[in-house]
């Protein structure tokens, strides 16, 4: 995730439906009028269409075989999934990158995770959730493996879709506070130990979102 200025309009679309849909803007099962849309944003009906099928390959937006378009409801079985296949992906990533940091990407490391909690303590979920993906990006990036890191780019926007449900929830601590231990791992050269704290903050999420978040479900 990035601050980066979208280099096209159908980025720039992209960019808005997602922020809606991952804060809850645009509610699971909402109906998707491309007209509408681009009415609202000020743009044409081409890159809203754009923007709604590259959605739909991020699992955001659903296409129904009438072509009608919803925004993808959040079940306790695709949000489970969803962090089984996060951990997959990013714990091979921190594995693989981990031995390859430097002080300077430790620094960097130290600076999201201000951001991450500043943000946070804003109420400021989108930037919050940015700060957080880049913490693990900078060690996934690390292990020079751009093609993992497209993948879980793919899937970053749906797992902020469960924290994001409010900046308030219990769910954000198990990051910050893993996060904050990686970061004394790895300042005292424990690599190891940084690896099966990453693999814990997965492990909890999971358990937090099963017990919790769908507790009514």
């Amino acid at each position: 995730m990035s601050y980066a200025v979208p280099p096209t309009r159908t980025a720039a679309v992209v960019r808005q439906l997602r922020n809606e849909i991952v804060t809850g803007e645009l509610s699971p099962g909402t109906l998707i009028k491309d007209a509408e849309l681009a009415a609202r944003l000020g743009v044409s009906i081409t890159p809203v269409r754009e923007a709604i099928a590259q959605l739909s390959v991020e699992g955001l937006i659903d296409i129904a075989p009438n072509r009608t378009r919803h925004v993808t409801k959040v079940t306790q079985k695709n949000a489970l999934e969803l962090i089984d296949v996060m951990s997959v992906l990013a714990c091979a990533g921190f594995e693989w990158g981990v031995d390859n940091l430097t002080e300077t990407h430790i620094d960097l490391l130290r600076q999201r995770q201000s951001e991450f909690v500043e943000a946070l303590a804003a109420g400021n979920v989108l930037a919050a959730g940015a700060a957080g993906a880049d913490f693990s990006s900078i060690i996934i990036l690390a292990s020079g493996n751009r093609e993992l890191q497209s993948m879980v780019d793919l899937v970053v926007a749906r797992t902020m879709r469960i924290l994001a449900m409010t900046a308030e929830s219990d769910l954000w601590k198990t990051w910050i506070e893993g996060h904050d231990a990686i970061l004394r791992l790895l300042v005292e050269g424990d690599r190891k130990g940084a690896l099966a704290r990453y693999r814990q903050i997965y492990v909890d999420y999971r358990s937090q979102v099963e017990g919790e978040l769908f507790l009514d479900k």
